[in-house]
């Protein structure tokens, strides 16, 4: 592609290098070797969450090379810079979790902020762990630059006793050792084979989930996001990527243009096939709400009540991403649901052709068991489900992938913090049939809407599955296992009735029907409303306090922003 067949008179980066009052912006260019022809290309930021805190992100500013290699092999000029991840697996469990979900929205802003200081013109995202895959695609769609997202890649599976391993089974490990069923011995083992390589989490937890939603949602070029980190095929995906944004940049194709309501049912399709992570009814609402389309926890919960559940993936099933990407990638699951009716083949993606298109070429492959054929599934509906109720007007949300019963009463037990709940897992002061509440863990109680893998894994490790319910306005990590509801809504913080209840409540789950109800009247709960009161945020400045005063409802998603819709001028217009 010729650099002349760019108009920088129409691109937000002429802001920086034309003309001759841009002399001094070009004297920095200059000065980081930039040449006169470079500097007069298209700018395209190359975005990645590169840092050392955790195996999802290392092998990310090695990937973010071959993006540039692409972006300037097609007559553009790359430039790099980084923003930050919390990782849930380090953060999980402690007051570190609070800074997760807040860190999706830090992300998105600075990029937004990066992008708009420098006048970019395109733009190209690479993510490895669970808020920054959301957090980079949100900033795309709030930009509506040209952009390609590059997922970093899994991480492979471990082995432990001839088994194969995710970091689920350490979590669960803990809980086993709790009771005397692993050693100190086997616990130490498993905790240093289990991660092997750099790469995000193996099972279709948050981060994989959101990687198949990325090809799903048609802002991934079909098949990048399945290659796991350490192998050396990503390199063809990132030179790929960078020479495709450029593609889109002379095309003046827009994320808006492929993000449209059909692209984000087909990305809560894949999450409902797959058995992913519940995380993704908050981040496809994030996702919407930069477009300026209204999608929210109903909107998704409708997709998964009619989405068959067709790829045996871990946690709930036997296999891993590499193991799905082996036997024909995220493009063999589209495929069977496209053929099927389940996905919309119209929607336009960043190979510039519709997602039928890309799929025109993709054959069934017979000898694999990962994915089913959506008409001979696992089960007939979706692997998550929404719930509604009198315990939950705004919605709540479950994994069902693998349960074998859907519906659960028994009597509350409130605690109002998740550390006061592991209290009593670790001590098993509960009994069977309770159903254990965690409350003011929301968007704005957390603040930060914490996950509780080490709870809810602490209790199947102690072998509660079935036996025990737990319910919380907080979130769950995408290896939660079990009767676990999340989302609550409304939270407890502001009023919501999961912080009106008791113990001795008596609750009733039915995922079937879609339900959550305790066994209160109107008048009861609001004889209880009158009697509440607001908890201090004990969060008085800094980066959480401002989060908890702006963070909105996870029904809409946990966003801190009017978005698109309040949008007086889109940054790609400037």
């Amino acid at each position: 592609m010729d650099a002349k067949t760019f108009d920088k008179n129409r691109l937000p980066s002429r802001h920086v290098t034309e003309g001759p009052e841009r002399a001094p912006h070009r004297a920095f260019l200059y000065a980081m070797g930039l040449s006169a022809h470079e500097i007069h290309q298209p700018l395209v930021g190359v975005a990645t969450c590169w840092n050392e805190s955790a195996p999802c992100n290392i092998s990310l500013q090695r990937q973010a090379q071959v993006v540039k290699k692409g972006v300037a092999h097609a007559n553009g000029t790359p430039r790099e810079f980084c923003t930050i991840t919390v990782t849930d697996g380090i953060a999980m469990g402690h007051q570190g979790m609070k800074s997760s979900l807040a860190s999706r929205e830090v992300i998105a802003d600075s990029i937004e902020l990066s992008m708009r200081g420098h006048c970019y013109d395109a733009l190209v995202g690479l993510a490895g762990c669970d808020k920054s895959l959301p957090g980079m695609m949100m900033a795309m769609c709030r930009l509506n630059v040209p952009s390609i997202f590059v997922y970093g890649g899994s991480i492979l599976p471990g082995t432990f006793k001839g088994n194969q391993v995710t970091i689920q089974d350490v979590f669960e490990a803990v809980g086993l050792h709790s009771v005397g069923e692993m050693s100190d011995e086997d616990l130490d083992e498993l905790e240093r084979v289990a991660c092997p390589s750099a790469g995000a989490c193996g099972a279709q937890f948050t981060a994989n989930t959101m990687a198949t939603v990325s090809e799903a949602i048609g802002l991934a070029l079909p098949y990048s996001a399945g290659a796991p980190a350490p192998y050396e095929m990503r390199d063809q995906f990132c030179m790929a990527s960078g020479e495709m944004v450029m593609e889109l940049l002379a095309r003046e194709i827009r994320p808006r243009d492929i993000v449209t309501l059909r692209a984000l049912e087909n990305a809560a399709t894949v999450v409902a096939a797959t058995g992913g992570s519940t995380n993704a009814a908050l981040h496809l609402p994030a996702i919407a709400h930069e477009c300026g389309i209204e999608f929210d926890l109903f909107d998704v919960a409708k997709i998964f009540r009619k989405t068959p559940y067709i790829a045996d993936l871990k946690p709930a099933g036997k296999y891993v991403a590499k193991d799905m990407f082996e036997a024909g990638g995220i493009p063999i699951l589209i495929k069977t649901l496209l053929d099927n009716g389940f996905i919309h083949g119209d929607c336009m993606t960043v190979t510039g052709r519709t997602m039928a298109e890309n799929m025109a070429s993709v054959k069934w492959n017979e000898h694999q068991d990962v994915v089913y054929r959506a008409d001979k599934p696992i089960t007939p509906t979706g692997g998550v489900v929404g719930l509604k109720g009198n315990l939950a007007p705004d919605g709540a949300i479950v994994k069902v992938a693998g349960m074998e019963s859907l519906k659960f009463t028994g009597p509350a037990r409130c605690f109002d913090n998740e550390e006061a709940c592991f209290e009593a897992v670790a001590k098993r002061t509960y009994k069977e049939g309770d159903v254990l509440v965690i409350r003011y863990e929301g968007p704005k109680g957390g603040p930060g809407m914490r996950e509780m893998l080490s709870t809810t894994a602490a209790l199947y490790g102690q072998g509660t599955g079935g036996k025990i319910a737990l319910i919380t306005d907080g979130r769950f990590s995408g290896a939660t296992l079990g009767f676990c509801i999340g989302h609550v809504g409304p939270e407890a913080a502001i009023g919501g009735p999961i912080g009106l209840l008791k113990d001795g409540d008596m609750i009733t789950i039915d995922a079937e029907a879609g339900t959550l109800d305790v066994a209160l009247g109107g008048e009861e709960l609001e004889r209880r409303r009158k009697q509440w009161k607001a908890p201090d945020n004990p969060y008085k400045s800094g980066a959480l306090w401002k989060y908890a005063d702006q963070v909105g409802a996870a029904r809409t998603g946990a966003v801190t922003h009017p978005g698109g819709k309040a949008e007086a001028e889109c940054y790609a217009n400037v």
